[in-house]
């Protein structure tokens, strides 16, 4: 007996080594930020170092900034549309893909393009293809179908450039989503639509009932780890677009880093931000995976 619990006080104590790397690496690259983050939020931060404690003041600062609650707005707007967008379009493709068909495993390769290529080349494409002199979507538009009287710049009106920045994630990243739904739609028994055939069930009655209640758990992973990303999404929003569409992370990228660099109230920013998103996703953990 006292051999076992040393070698089990042994095996303790190897496992605390080995995992010792990992939580060094967690408490340096990821807490120690969030942590300092949020100390900075209590102060008017000075570049000189002399920092001087305003209590709550940068998040009164905050909800009381209308500019806030536009980025909000905003923000919402194209993480739900983003996000549902590049689902159901993953979706679409994905039982496109699980069908047999010449030439399948090109198609299935090239889908991945948009995905896997680098975020600045594909913007650039976009910009080009987007170009109000240059570009083949005024081209088209104007001289070819005549829908717009005249060539507009649509990345550089922030009423516009949010619909393109909604196209371009719903692009880029719908191959993720096809990816997953796919493996799972490969693994749901063909002998459950056989059955539904034998009894009569239409088109749409075997999707609802066998297709759809066999991927909603995979779908609703999917929506929660894009929501996520989308909401904290800055790079592909901000080469597109510049600061044309202020979702909350250029607005806080604005505030730390343009003009007067409000480092205080750009860390209340964050804090508020990172609130928001753990409510909304407390909400879905229990409203919809019912977890």
């Amino acid at each position: 007996m006292a051999n076992t619990n040393l070698l089990a006080r042994r095996e303790a104590r190897f496992g605390r080594l080995l995992i010792a790397p990992a939580l060094v690496v967690i408490l340096g690259l990821i807490l120690y930020p969030i942590i300092y983050n949020i100390y900075l939020s209590f102060f008017n931060v000075s570049l000189a170092g002399r920092n001087v404690f305003l209590g709550l003041s940068n998040y009164l600062d905050v909800l009381t900034d209308s500019e806030f609650w536009s980025s909000v707005l905003t923000t919402m707007l194209y993480v739900v549309l983003s996000t549902f967008g590049t689902t159901i379009l993953g979706l679409i493709v994905a039982m496109v893909m699980n069908r047999a068909f010449p030439l399948r495993w090109l198609a299935r390769s090239l889908i991945l393009l948009p995905y896997v290529a680098p975020v600045i080349s594909v913007v650039f494409a976009w910009q080009f293809f987007f170009d109000p002199v240059n570009g083949i979507f005024m081209h088209v538009m104007v001289e070819k179908l005549g829908w717009i009287n005249q060539r507009v710049n649509l990345i550089s009106e922030p009423g516009n450039a949010l619909w393109v920045a909604i196209l371009f994630n719903m692009w880029r990243n719908f191959p993720f989503s096809y990816l997953m739904i796919l493996s799972r739609l490969q693994g749901i028994d063909e002998n459950l639509y056989e059955a539904a055939e034998i009894d009569g069930a239409s088109a749409w009655q075997k999707f609802r009932f066998i297709t759809l209640a066999e991927i909603y758990f995979v779908v609703g992973a999917l929506i929660l780890l894009r929501f996520i990303w989308n909401f904290n999404k800055f790079e592909e929003v901000y080469l597109l677009t510049g600061i044309n569409v202020k979702t909350m992370p250029i607005y806080i990228y604005l505030k730390a880093f343009i003009g007067t660099m409000e480092l205080g109230t750009a860390s209340a920013l964050a804090v508020v931000q990172f609130l928001i998103l753990v409510g909304i996703i407390l909400v879905y953990v229990k409203r919809v995976l019912k977890w």
